[in-house]
């Protein structure tokens, strides 16, 4: 069938019934939607717990040689007011049955924390009239515990064309040896890229309880305005500064086959949601996609005269960091000064030890660490062809009195990112994203 979909839908969107009566309006109104891919019920409520905290809880009281009854009981009984709920026959009794056993033989807990997809999707796949397809026996890591695309895709794809409809747990695997293996938290956004992979999807859409990602934190800025499309570079410049945006795994399987994801609401069906691309000529309504930032670093800054014409000088300050087993977030120097940021956790303990080390293999005039500083990263693909985009940053921040500690930007010219004190980067934030997005909305 062509222009297949493929639709992952997130814990909230799988807590209770109410919710599964929502997912089955949007896949069954849409023919194209061939592959659903589950997650385990999350919260219904604030204070609630999440199925899979409940499966890593039960699995321990089993390891520990504890009575797990009553826990496997709340676990059971989740799963079936869904079912009660919705009406329709189904027992999970001799799925439960197997579970349980396996808790008390240990089977691992990479097996106790799938099992929470396992039976939301058999249970979706009842509801929805769809087949059921254990990923256990299609989705392959190897030795190492990496995930396996090339063998993936040859075991999934043929197995998807063999179905017209199909649910599909997220979050697990298994290795070489038929052991269950998970992704890390958030997996099942990497099983629905997979599967779009192995579908040849036309479309990922992530179904989840926001409609898209925002310009930036809605915890610093109040009702940050939505990003309508993102490309994937943006993204991964976003993410990697601390945006809660996407699992950044999921990306890698649908970028490499040019597949776009669409973030949508669950609860909000008819909201556009944010696009992500390989590439658009679409412009941004804004000169900036995104802002995104994170504390907690340290940076080291070194001075010494005709720093330029020191041949190894780089060299030998790296092979110090190299050797206590730091890596460097950014570098920006000048002719005379060289300054390398740092997570500041990793400096803890170490921080006499690089200073001596730099000391005797370079030589320094001056060589100072400086702790709380805050990295912001403003990105955008459409900074490229507008002037004057730096100097409307630093305006902004100059206006709201924060000073910048550091600058470094990227030779694409796709982010500008700035150092500022801990206690400037909420008042920073707010003030880059005045400067950018609020002008257009007057």
């Amino acid at each position: 069938m062509e222009n297949t979909k493929v639709v992952k839908f997130g814990g909230s969107s799988l807590a209770d019934a109410g919710q599964f009566r929502k997912v089955a309006d949007i896949v069954l109104s849409d023919p194209a939607r061939r592959f659903v891919v589950a997650s385990a019920p999350g919260k219904r409520f604030s204070g609630d717990t999440k199925v899979t905290d409940m499966l890593y809880n039960c699995y321990d009281l089993a390891v520990k040689g504890e009575s797990f009854d009553k826990a496997f009981e709340a676990i059971e009984e989740r799963f079936n007011s869904i079912i009660n709920e919705l009406g329709i026959e189904l027992s999970l009794a001799d799925e439960f049955a197997n579970i349980k056993n396996a808790f008390a033989h240990r089977a691992g807990r990479d097996y106790a924390a799938s099992r929470g997809e396992y039976l939301n999707s058999i249970v979706l796949a009842k509801f929805l009239g769809f087949d059921f397809i254990d990923p256990a026996g299609y989705i392959r890591f190897d030795e190492k515990g990496a995930f396996d695309l090339e063998t993936t895709r040859s075991l999934l794809a043929p197995k998807l064309a063999s179905s017209a409809h199909a649910v599909i747990p997220g979050f697990y695997g298994s290795m070489p040896n038929d052991t269950i293996k998970t992704f890390s938290r958030g997996g099942s956004d990497v099983t629905g890229s997979i599967v779009a992979n192995a579908a040849n999807a036309v479309i990922y859409e992530n179904w989840t309880d926001v409609s898209g990602f925002l310009i930036c934190d809605p915890r610093v800025v109040d009702n940050p305005k939505p990003i309508t499309t993102i490309t994937y570079r943006e993204l991964r410049e976003l993410a990697y500064m601390g945006a809660g945006v996407l699992h950044e795994d999921a990306i890698f399987p649908v970028r490499k086959a040019g597949i776009p994801i669409n973030i949508k609401n669950t609860n909000h069906p008819e909201d556009r949601g944010t696009f992500i691309v390989a590439e658009t000529a679409e412009t941004s309504q804004y000169t900036i996609t995104g802002i995104a930032g994170k504390k907690g670093f340290s940076v080291i800054q070194i001075e010494k005269d005709m720093m330029n014409a020191e041949v190894g000088f780089g060299r030998n300050v790296l092979r110090v960091l190299e050797k206590n087993g730091l890596c460097f977030e950014h570098m920006p120097s000048g002719i005379d000064t060289m300054s390398v940021v740092v997570n500041s956790e990793s400096l803890i303990g170490k921080e006499k030890a690089i200073i001596d080390e730099i000391n005797f293999r370079c030589h320094p005039d001056k060589l100072e660490i400086e702790n709380n500083l805050a990295l912001i990263a403003v990105v955008g693909r459409s900074m490229r062809k507008a002037r004057g985009t730096a100097g409307r940053l630093f305006s902004a921040l100059a206006h709201a009195r924060v000073n910048v500690k550091m600058i470094d930007q990227g030779s694409s010219e796709l982010n500008i990112i700035i150092g500022v004190e801990e206690e400037d980067f909420e008042t920073a934030t707010r003030a880059i994203y005045d400067m950018f997005v609020l002008p257009q909305e007057k």
